[in-house]
């Protein structure tokens, strides 16, 4: 390798083409394809998770898909320190590593690293996620007045995060996120593409993607699943179109509402992730704003090249 510990990264919200992207470039060289996706760590769900099949697979060494039982939760902690070492592992065989995925967490967790908020105390938690999100978002403006200003009224999981965090801590949130631990960022030397193809696009594909997973077996994943009577609140058992189909599969609603349901869904953590990775990573990162399509390959060849080369900003 031409610099010392190279790491491309392909991101961006679900079916923008990542993986395709990353199969092409193991067409340059010597890659590992390193999972970043936290639905797609789940053994549980290949299908309905759009997980890379046996024959992708056979592509490159992919790591951390599929390696995690449902019935655990697998936290932006573990996933981190598990794809550091596949990181050092991939270096160590000569391999350019290549992190592929759309779990933004999990990205800045690597990177970044992580804030080291205490254990909130369960009585602090408890009485926080009691509260309807208006007279949470409400005591957040007087407790946190910071964190209430950055959060939109009606996300009640953030605001509820935000609020136990400063009654439990004494401290905002932000205090927390500057005082981040861990991180790789300035131990690698980062290549990044993110993929944000046109919306309209990015719909259309995610439609017909979803409407594949049904005919391809996605609901004998769901019927497998549900038998194992996990817990309803694990990761697992949220992952986009789980309860739609179980809905279907229990006689709650049709076959042709579960499919523009979990389209529905679908459409949605697109726009989340689409929104994420437009506004959030640095500037400097590459955005792709065109469907890949035949250019794929040149793309592929671009990003692998990127990232062996010394500055890591050459393109060809």
């Amino acid at each position: 390798m031409n610099i010392e510990n190279p790491l491309a990264l392909i991101a961006g919200p679900t079916a923008s083409g990542k993986s395709a992207l990353a199969l092409a470039m193991a067409a340059c060289g010597p890659i590992t394809i390193i999972n970043a996706d936290s639905a797609q760590v789940y053994a549980d769900l290949r299908i309905l998770t759009a997980r890379p099949d046996e024959v992708d697979m056979a592509t490159a060494p992919h790591r951390l898909f599929g390696h995690v039982d449902g019935a655990e939760a697998c936290s932006a902690a573990r996933w981190a320190a598990e794809a550091t070492r596949e990181i050092a592992a991939a270096h160590a065989a000569g391999r350019l590593p290549v992190l592929v995925g759309g779990t933004g967490l999990y990205l800045r967790a690597l990177l970044e690293g992580l804030a080291p908020v205490p254990d909130i105390d369960p009585a602090v938690r408890d009485a926080v996620r009691a509260l309807p999100v208006a007279e949470a978002h409400a005591a957040l403006l007087r407790e946190d007045p910071a964190a209430a200003a950055r959060l939109h009224p009606g996300d009640a999981a953030r605001i509820a995060r935000a609020l136990e965090v400063v009654r439990s801590t004494g401290r905002p949130l932000a205090f927390w996120h500057e005082a981040r631990e861990g991180g790789i960022g300035d131990r690698v030397a980062l290549a990044a593409l993110i993929l944000l193809p046109p919306r309209e696009w990015l719909v259309a594909r995610s439609d017909s993607r979803f409407l594949g997973m049904i005919e391809g077996g996605a609901a004998g994943e769901v019927e497998r699943l549900i038998a194992r009577n996990l817990d309803p609140e694990l990761p697992v058992m949220r992952a986009i179109g789980v309860r739609e189909i179980a809905d279907w599969l229990h006689g709650i609603s049709s076959r042709a509402r579960m499919v523009e349901r979990g389209r529905l869904a679908t459409r949605q953590y697109a726009k989340r992730q689409y929104t994420w990775f437009r506004n959030q990573p640095p500037p400097d990162w590459p955005r792709h704003e065109l469907p890949l399509g035949g250019a794929i390959e040149d793309e592929a060849i671009k990003l692998y090249r990127r990232a062996l080369t010394p500055s890591n900003l050459a393109d060809s």
